[in-house]
């Protein structure tokens, strides 16, 4: 399981899973097919770097040369575990730890990391519910690709990713920014109660396609990811 690739969507609607505390831990390992430690990690790392705690760090996490010395040095004094230099550090996997070692023992220089733009360097912005509509359309449109999406439209990742869950989930008008404006059940007159009632019902029932087209697409990868062994 440690080596299985996991997209950053699927990491942010487990950890979503997680903290709307609709499932327990144990429904949450069974459904998501992952380990407790896997979980407790991107908790962790999304809750300290947001969204690019959740990306494959390998790609665009900047490390200093004075900080891979450091680690290594740490490393081959015995004194330290990988894990324990992993979290030290804030080094992104053991993987990327493994790598320095690697290279250090080879008698190769570690150098500096190379800056490299990533998802999350497009900050969220107030926007309208018509450019709401917008940016969840172009999003659909591009097959759901959250970070093209975020970057033409100069929102976060996070909004994307947000906007197009609440419109599967709810249509258009879920969009609407409702803060301040929302009524009470007493005050809802017998039409708004008929029309909230079924707009619940249509949501659950979305809300069991989309689990059931989720755990297919999860038993693909699974299927994939054992194909490839």
């Amino acid at each position: 399981m440690s080596n299985t690739f996991y997209p950053s969507d699927f990491k942010y609607e487990v950890i979503m899973a997680y903290k709307s505390k609709e499932y327990s831990l144990k429904e949450i390992y069974v459904k998501f097919k992952i380990p407790k430690v896997t979980l407790y990690n991107w908790v962790e790392k999304f809750e300290k770097d947001g969204m690019d705690g959740l990306s494959d760090s390998k790609k665009w996490k900047r490390y200093s040369k004075e900080l891979k010395e450091s680690a290594v040095r740490d490393y081959c004094s015995g004194n330290y575990s990988q894990y324990e230099i992993v979290r030290k550090y804030g080094i992104s996997s053991r993987g990327v730890l493994q790598k320095w070692i690697k290279k250090y023992n080879s008698h190769g220089e570690l150098l500096d990391t190379r800056t490299r733009r990533t998802h999350s360097m497009t900050k969220g912005r107030k926007t309208t519910w018509k450019e709401r509509i917008e940016i969840v359309q172009d999003a659909l449109a591009n097959g759901k690709n959250y970070q093209k999406t975020s970057e033409k439209h100069q929102v976060s990742y996070q909004q994307v990713y947000q906007w197009v869950r609440k419109y599967e989930v709810g249509g258009w008008d879920s969009l609407k920014d409702r803060r301040g404006r929302s009524k009470s059940v007493e005050e809802l007159t017998l039409e708004e109660k008929m029309k909230l009632e079924m707009r619940r019902i249509e949501k659950e029932n979305e809300r069991l396609r989309a689990e059931n087209a989720f755990l297919k697409k999860l038993e693909e990868i699974e299927r994939r990811r054992k194909s490839v062994k």
